[in-house]
């Protein structure tokens, strides 16, 4: 059982919302913990996938009339978590311990929210979409071979942007990071000044080369928030903005899965596939790099790695996440 209070008491997201069918429970890992996802009548409920008789996952069995029934021996679950039924012994009251492991879950922005502890916040706000000025779009989900904390500290990163995406993201030699702002409050790291030239600042808009402003914002130690301004109108006359969530989920120390949603208030032609398929792009041009880090798991020592003036934000990450006590995934010496 992971002993990180910090990610047991954070949200974490498993599963899409419109993957979780009313038919068949749905398996996930966090944290080092199998779970079952299932749709009862009145919503999602996600549970340790474990039933108390026999230690089977309940992830094999089935969901029948707002149940879920153990594929082993056919214990029934009602949608509390206790055990309503034994087939075999049909006038036998269940025990009191006859009952499935519940975690509390959250229902947001299409994705289905965990917390395998007590919440000790909310997730991550995503101020675009709340405010109904952006629409919401879904990038896609990744299986990542390394820590979380690795992909975020890439998500980050704007220097590798003229080498890991040369044509997308960033050229050579347009190679230079101007000094930025990094600020660490209660509510985590705010980013901002952060200028980035661009060979083509978006895909609906049709400039060639661009200054591009960044900032993001980290509010919990994995999921973070890119807002880009790409220093053009939209077609109400409006600033052309973009934010982009990026939500890791811890599966083990050194695995996790990355979860992408894109925001967007000029973006209407383009279609979800559109997105995903750019997504994809990117994403798998990280994935070769930061797969490749070793150690997996992200120092938080601060001379354990070189750092260069342009790292500020990933030097202040790892000091932050050192602060709040964040183990799994990490490394401290």
């Amino acid at each position: 059982m992971c002993e990180d209070k910090v990610l047991l008491n954070d949200w974490h997201p498993v599963a899409r919302i419109e993957d979780v069918s009313a038919d068949a429970p749905h398996p996930a890992r966090l944290l080092g913990t199998d779970l079952v996802i299932w749709r009862s009548g009145d919503g999602i409920r996600v549970w340790h996938d474990r039933c108390a008789h026999r230690g089977v996952k309940l992830s094999l069995g089935k969901v029948c009339e707002n149940h879920l029934v153990c594929a082993y021996h056919g214990w029934e679950y009602g949608a509390d978590g206790v055990c309503e039924r034994y087939p075999a012994h049909e006038n036998q009251k269940p025990s009191p311990r006859a009952r499935a492991t519940t975690y509390a879950v959250q229902e947001r922005h299409g994705l289905v929210w965990v917390c395998l502890g007590t919440p000790d916040a909310d997730i991550s706000p995503f101020p675009e979409v709340d405010g109904g000025t952006h629409r919401l779009y879904f990038g896609g989900t990744y299986a990542v071979d390394t820590s979380a904390q690795r992909a975020v500290e890439n998500f980050l990163d704007v220097s590798h942007f003229p080498f890991v995406h040369s044509g997308y993201l960033g050229a050579e030699p347009h190679t230079e990071i101007k000094d930025y702002d990094v600020t660490v409050t209660e509510d985590g790291l705010a980013v901002t000044n952060v200028q980035v030239w661009q060979p083509k600042p978006t895909n609906t808009l049709d400039v060639d080369g661009a200054d591009v402003g960044y900032e993001y914002y980290v509010c919990r130690p994995l999921t973070a928030r890119l807002v880009k301004d790409v220093g053009l109108k939209n077609k109400d006359g409006a600033a052309a903005t973009e934010a982009i969530v990026l939500a890791m989920t811890p599966v083990e120390p050194e695995k996790a899965i990355a979860w992408v949603l894109l925001a967007s208030n000029h973006d209407e032609p383009y279609s979800d596939g559109d997105v995903r398929d750019f997504t994809d792009l990117i994403i798998g041009q990280d994935l070769r790099i930061v797969e490749s880090q070793r150690p997996k798991s992200l120092p938080l020592t601060i001379g354990a790695e070189l750092h260069l003036p342009s790292d500020k934000t990933a030097v202040e990450y790892r000091r932050w996440l050192g602060g709040l006590g964040v183990t799994f995934g990490t490394l401290s010496e």
